[in-house]
């Protein structure tokens, strides 16, 4: 199966017990419940997935599980997070034993490379295999930014085909089209400027909190694609608050809250990540709770 990287592949968890070990089961209902809503592929072992507090052997778990669950409906990608180019092509070679379809690549963990080492990373990882990658851009959380003008340069290598762009400047959709024209399927990397994103050029959406909320992430990309911008911005407003519980610094935890709050999952997450404080707890519950409160409001939501 060949990944085109359209539409919207949820950024997924890794389910853990209460003793930090791996939940394959938990995670396998999730995976199913994301692929009856419709979404176009899963990403796995991603930030969402905690790919970096997971040894190789719990990874490969990860992936063969959601592969098992997939059986072909939607492709598998593995998020790779490795500490350097040549620990990264081993752990390329490996996922593709298992089955996996492409791969999303961060840069070299812990080390903030420069241009030309982040360009030597990315190069020499997709090099390895002929499987599609996904470039992801997160200056941010990881403190190597991608350009346009890099981007230039990683064009030469023709299975880096998507960007999943998270630098939170919504200009870069544009600057990358004006760079590359549409060389890269460019993809949102930050839910709450998804619809911004899209009406940029984004083609497909790696999405946070579609996880809580995936019949309702699915009717607003719908809208979207469909040009209904309309009723698009009507349920992306009602959406937003729930957005941004996808950004910061504790997004993981808040996210895997949202998703047991709404009975499809567990909020548990592996160290160095701690539960929510007490208010951080509360902030997520009011969120949810307000939105609940105003969903009779949106025309898209009572159909």
């Amino acid at each position: 199966m060949k990944p085109d990287f359209h539409g919207v592949y949820p950024a997924m968890t890794t389910q853990f017990r209460p003793d930090h070990s791996l939940d394959l089961d938990a995670t396998a209902d999730h995976i199913e419940r994301m692929i009856g809503s419709g979404v176009h592929g899963l990403v796995m072992l991603g930030s969402l997935g905690e790919n970096v507090a997971l040894n190789r052997e719990e990874k490969l778990q990860v992936l063969r599980c959601a592969l098992e669950v997939a059986k072909g409906r939607v492709p598998v990608i593995s998020g790779v997070a490795e500490y350097g180019w040549h620990q990264a092509i081993d752990y390329v070679a490996a996922a593709e034993r298992a089955g996996v379809h492409g791969f999303m690549l961060m840069p070299a963990m812990v080390y903030h490379a420069d241009r030309e080492e982040a360009h030597a990373h990315f190069m020499n990882v997709a090099r390895s295999t002929d499987l599609p990658f996904i470039a992801y851009n997160n200056p941010i959380g990881y403190h190597v930014d991608l350009t346009p003008e890099d981007f230039k340069v990683l064009s030469d290598q023709s299975n880096i085909v998507a960007i999943k762009e998270s630098s939170g400047d919504t200009r870069r959709f544009t600057q990358l089209a004006n760079a590359v024209g549409d060389r890269y399927v460019l993809m949102a990397g930050v839910d709450d400027l998804a619809l911004e994103c899209t009406i940029l050029g984004a083609k497909g959406w790696i999405a946070g909190m579609a996880l809580a909320y995936p019949d309702e992430n699915a009717a607003l990309w719908d809208l979207m694609m469909g040009g209904n911008w309309e009723e698009a911005r009507d349920l992306y407003r009602w959406f937003s608050p729930l957005l941004r519980l996808d950004i910061g610094r504790k997004f993981v935890q808040q996210i895997k809250l949202a998703i047991q709050l709404r009975g499809m999952g567990s909020e548990t997450v592996r160290p160095p990540r701690l539960p929510l404080s007490k208010e951080e707890r509360a902030h997520v519950h009011m969120v949810l709770e307000e939105a609940e409160a105003r969903r009779a409001m949106v025309g898209a939501l009572s159909r």
